[in-house]
């Protein structure tokens, strides 16, 4: 089965920003299930835990694990995690990527399912040392694809979220095949595209430390994509690690 990761095109006045759109069919980019696995309907997290458990051993059930990396990490699973985070808790990651590190807030008040799956999957590792794929100067940085292609994802879809902010610099949002195809890519914005980028990618996390490390991610050297697109980085440029912190005050200036 084959999908669309819709980070299309933003139209703006000097037509040098591209962009996104649902329906636009001008730059999408090819998402299809991972090899071995299949992507089921979209599935709402259930079974609560208390918040605090281990997310990488509890999000997900020993048989819901349907692949796992050349290390022996859980990375493909039957169903989306079940909700591990406390909708009303703070949350924060450490990117640790190639040029520098940055520190996101989550927002779980207003997307707890998107952010309860970004912290599962950065707690199982799912993250650690994949490539940041797609870097589109002036638009966006986009990773959480494991493959580098893309076109990979953790096996499961979830639901979209209402969109509550706006799309602004060092905000963080989910890359989706349509509606409620959410799985593991994520992007991070470079500038400010309020009511240029239509509001179909739950909104779920801000940069609170280290927008300049964003900046620099925004400024690496791209070659074409296969659709002709000016993303693919000429040298790898890496997400090392995502760390976890619960329980962290908000710091910095909010970017949504």
């Amino acid at each position: 089965m084959t999908w669309f990761m819709r980070l299309g095109a933003v139209v703006v006045v000097i037509g040098l920003l591209a962009g996104c759109g649902r329906g636009d069919d001008e730059t999408p980019v090819p998402m299809t299930s991972p090899v071995g696995t299949t992507v089921p309907a979209a599935t709402t997290p259930t079974g609560a835990t208390a918040p605090g458990a281990d997310a990488a051993g509890a999000c997900w059930t020993d048989d819901q694990v349907t692949g796992r990396s050349a290390d022996g990490r859980p990375n493909q699973w039957a169903a989306a995690p079940a909700i591990m985070i406390d909708p009303a808790g703070t949350y924060s990651a450490t990117m640790e990527t190639s040029a520098g590190a940055m520190t996101i807030e989550l927002l779980p008040a207003i997307a707890p399912i998107t952010v309860n799956n970004f912290v599962c999957l950065a707690r199982a590792g799912y993250y650690d040392g994949t490539p940041i794929h797609r870097i589109v100067a002036e638009f966006v940085v986009q990773g959480g694809d494991p493959t580098g292609t893309g076109a990979g994802g953790p096996g499961y879809r979830f639901p979209d979220e209402a969109v509550q902010g706006d799309y602004v610099p060092g905000a963080m949002a989910m890359a989706n095949a349509g509606a409620d195809t959410n799985g593991s890519q994520f992007f991070l914005i470079l500038s400010d595209l309020t009511g240029r980028l239509e509001k179909d990618y739950n909104l779920f996390g801000r940069v609170v430390a280290g927008q300049d490390v964003l900046e620099t991610l925004g400024q690496t050297p791209v070659g074409p994509s296969a659709r002709g697109e000016l993303s693919v980085p000429i040298s790898p440029v890496t997400l090392t690690s995502v760390t976890i912190t619960e329980g962290t005050a908000r710091a910095g200036t909010p970017a949504a």
